[in-house]
């Protein structure tokens, strides 16, 4: 296991989804401000998110001042979320793996109940009949 690549990766993919926020806040904060800004970002944005520095590169040909916006509030989530993001990662996929490992051990251990015989069945249905049930069912 290549554990620096494993790392070089995520770290590549967590970039370009803190892009990719970025950029929607922006578009719903220009919602409110510029719609047809907001129109026009979330336009030149559709499907070009998978690779942010890509994205970002195309986007300073269009519009520097939106560029500089992005990258702003790029930098600020990830000074606001990096330092409690590695202990939040490892305790969701050990609490995950938890359920999963729990969920598997139920099924490899439940067993297949046997079809019902008659002779369960006569001997359910006279246990309903016996004295004791009716006495039961006048109490209740």
């Amino acid at each position: 296991m290549d554990s620096k690549h494993i790392a070089r990766q995520t770290a590549k993919a967590l970039q370009n989804y803190l892009t990719y926020q970025a950029v929607k806040l922006i578009a719903n904060q220009l919602m409110e401000t510029n719609p047809g800004e907001s129109i026009w970002l979330r336009q030149y944005s559709a499907g070009k998110l998978e690779d942010g520095e890509a994205y970002i590169q195309g986007l300073m040909l269009e519009r520097k001042d939106l560029v500089l916006r992005i990258l702003t509030v790029r930098e600020s989530l990830a000074e606001t979320i990096l330092d409690f993001l590695p202990a939040m990662v490892k305790t969701n996929i050990n609490n995950a793996n938890i359920e999963h490992r729990r969920q598997l051990l139920e099924r490899l251990t439940q067993t297949q109940l046997p079809a019902e015989s008659p002779e369960i069945s006569e001997t359910e249905s006279d246990a309903s009949d016996s004295p004791l049930n009716d006495e039961q069912n006048l109490t209740d």
